[in-house]
């Protein structure tokens, strides 16, 4: 030995790891609910987003909170005010008092891949982020909120989600947020689920300007789907993938216009549509009430649709 010291060199998972836990990890909150009395009701984890403090988390980490705290992995503990909350994709906006606060990066979700590493990171405690690593198990899938809504669009991994990690960011390899943690499948090993950064996203945004989500509605179940290069050429998409349409309820705005069960949506007001967020991002409240032109594919052939989406 020569007796020069120096660090280990990691393997390149464990540097990627590392690396991404390095960017996201100072931004990680532990967000504690409390009662009015001040006991603490529960545990979860919340990302920075801003650096004046906003803050993403779960929408049921906070629910029924008289009081909310957020503590860093520096230890400093912040008093948190509620800006806004959305059950239905079980989001929630929180501003901690301060500036120049340790923020995170958000990416874009629809560019995931089934395979791709990412990193489950969280703060159970208060004082010490955690991280876990795996891969995307899968994409598109769907999931039930607490208040009984399905959320779409909704990102499988089986990077293991430790308790109180829950609101927490599911990362990429360079260190981007593309996921908000939300839950495990209890008795099943390895299946864990996010919300996407591309609804995360617009959710924080609205519930910072309204302070809630007004939505309109078409009453349909969908999932993103790959269209395969060629078809999308065909009809002149950008993109390779598009919304199917897996469910449409009986006497719901969809069903009223003849929108069937299996029609693929390419576009929605004159927009195209590449994934089920795009979807979400456009059923706004402003939209309500009035007739919406929706182009679809259906065994092969382009037509032509008018549906009235509803309001919340």
């Amino acid at each position: 030995m020569d007796g020069n010291s120096h660090s280990p060199t990691l393997d390149p998972y464990s540097q990627l790891v590392s690396d991404a836990f390095e960017r996201v990890g100072p931004a990680v909150a532990s967000v504690g609910p409390r009662r009015a009395n001040g006991r603490r009701m529960g545990q979860g984890s919340g990302v920075i987003y801003t650096p004046d403090g906003y803050l993403l988390t779960n929408s049921h980490v906070i629910k029924g909170a008289a009081k909310l705290f957020a503590s860093l992995p520096n230890g400093r503990e912040y008093e948190a005010a509620l800006v806004g909350d959305d059950p239905e994709t079980d989001l929630a906006v929180l501003r901690l008092s301060g500036s120049d606060f340790e923020h995170s990066e958000f990416g874009n979700s629809s560019s995931l891949r089934v395979g791709q590493l990412v990193i489950a990171i969280g703060n159970p405690f208060g004082y010490q982020a955690t991280v876990t690593g795996g891969i995307v198990s899968a994409l598109g899938r769907s999931l039930r909120a607490q208040s009984g809504r399905r959320i779409d669009s909704v990102i499988q991994t089986d990077a293991p989600l430790n308790p109180g990690n829950s609101g927490g960011p599911l990362a990429d390899s360079q260190g981007r947020v593309m996921g908000v943690n939300t839950a495990m499948v209890g008795g099943a090993q390895g299946i864990c689920f996010a919300i996407a950064s591309d609804t995360a996203t617009d959710v924080a945004t609205r519930l910072m300007r309204d302070g809630r989500v007004r939505r309109s509605r078409i009453k349909v179940s969908a999932q993103t789907i790959p269209l395969g290069r060629r078809l999308a050429h065909a009809l002149g998409r950008p993109g390779d993938n598009a919304v199917m349409l897996s469910d449409v309820e009986n006497g719901g705005p969809a069903d009223k216009a003849g929108v069937r069960e299996g029609d693929v949506l390419l576009e929605f007001d004159n927009e195209k549509v590449f994934t089920v967020d795009d979807l979400h991002r456009l059923l706004i409240i402003e939209r309500s009430s009035r007739d919406i032109p929706v182009r679809l594919l259906r065994a092969g052939s382009v037509i032509d649709r008018t549906v009235r989406p509803v309001p919340d």
